[in-house]
């Protein structure tokens, strides 16, 4: 009965959670793709005229 009771006492007492700190530090990689669209619209007389200078830009 003794050694049931000191087997008991032992399993209760040895079950123990350690939490500790990692030692190197945390690294979180994030692949980020940005793309970017841009649409423009010119008027007629505008585009006429980048069609006859075209030095002007």
């Amino acid at each position: 009965m003794a050694a049931t009771l000191g087997v008991a006492t032992l399993a209760a007492t040895s079950a123990c959670v350690n939490v500790s700190a990692p030692d190197k530090p945390i690294e979180i990689n994030l692949n980020i793709n940005i793309t970017q669209e841009v649409v423009y619209r010119l008027d007629g007389e505008a585009k006429s005229l980048i069609q006859q200078n075209p030095g002007i830009f």
